[in-house]
């Protein structure tokens, strides 16, 4: 059951910061902010690059940089901040380096709340990069920070951006197995996070989000079939191939591991969730994987 949570009223006086505003799921989030009736100048969109997000600063949104390399760009930019949405940075060697930094800026900037977007089941898990949400989570509790966990699956986007990749091969490419996945939209990962972000009762929470509807990469295929009209299998290969046909098709090996690493975790149920929290905090079903590959084919 989901803690009893009441609205409250963002004034100039208090701040909602977002890291990685540059990025998909931090800049979804400043405008799903925007959408609940957080005031403008009540919300700081911060990344390395600001160039990205001008247009934000023209709307009123605070614009502030923030390199997680560079601690005092964090304090500057953390400053006054009430609450923060400490978003994932993407690099995986770097990663738990960069979210202490993040952490020991916000402790030091008297936040009341940090949500961190983890990943599903980063406390079991045993992927790649599961090992480093977890680490992240273990850190937010040494350092007693007054957190919630966004712990998300995949994202349905990291699906349909392959579609041309599909058509263009024919096939669907994985090393998953049966697995089921619970991806989701990340703009409904993002209305989330400003959920938890704009309501009380989430302090201390760990929630598991995802899509209400799971899939395997075979009904995956089966999909982006019957919404092409084209028959596309799915083709289950070994972890290391599959890593192979990643680094062929443009990714850097080092990804290309991480990736492959993942398709076993979903394989070993690492990348779903029934709990039903996205559905919960969004207040209304998640977004399907047939309209997610029909918006990604217009």
């Amino acid at each position: 059951m989901m803690p009893r949570r009441t609205r409250r009223e963002w004034g100039s006086s208090m701040s909602i910061v977002v890291t990685g505003a540059t990025g998909q799921l931090g800049r979804l989030t400043v405008e799903a902010l925007l959408r609940r009736g957080v005031g403008a100048s009540a919300i700081v969109a911060t990344g390395r690059d600001i160039a990205g997000i001008e247009d934000l600063a023209e709307r009123g949104v605070v614009v502030r940089r923030a390199d997680f390399a560079d601690p005092d760009s964090l304090a500057a930019a953390f400053a006054g901040a009430e609450k923060l949405l400490l978003v994932s940075t993407t690099s995986v060697d770097e990663r738990l380096a960069n979210h202490r930094r993040a952490i020991d800026a916000a402790l030091a900037a008297g936040v009341s709340l940090v949500a961190y977007t983890s990943m599903a089941h980063a406390d079991t898990a045993t992927t790649i990069l599961a090992a480093t949400h977890r680490a992240t989570e273990e850190y937010l509790r040494e350092r007693d920070v007054p957190s919630v966990l966004l712990r998300n699956s995949w994202y349905l986007e990291n699906y349909t951006a392959q579609l041309p990749l599909v058509l263009r091969q024919g096939a669907v490419l994985g090393a998953a197995g049966g697995g089921r996945v619970s991806a989701a939209a990340r703009a409904d990962y993002a209305e989330a996070a400003a959920v938890v972000l704009t309501t009380e009762g989430h302090l201390g929470a760990a929630y598991e989000l995802g899509g209400d509807e799971a899939f395997t990469l075979a009904e995956f295929a089966e999909a982006v079939s019957a919404a092409t009209g084209r028959q596309i299998p799915y083709t289950d290969l070994p972890a290391r191939k599959l890593a192979e046909a990643l680094t062929a098709a443009g990714l850097p090996a080092e990804l290309a591991h991480v990736l492959a690493d993942a398709d076993l975790g979903l394989g070993r149920g690492e990348l779903f969730t029934g709990s039903g929290d996205l559905g919960r905090l969004i207040g209304r079903p998640t977004t399907s994987l047939a309209d997610a590959i029909a918006d990604a084919l217009r």
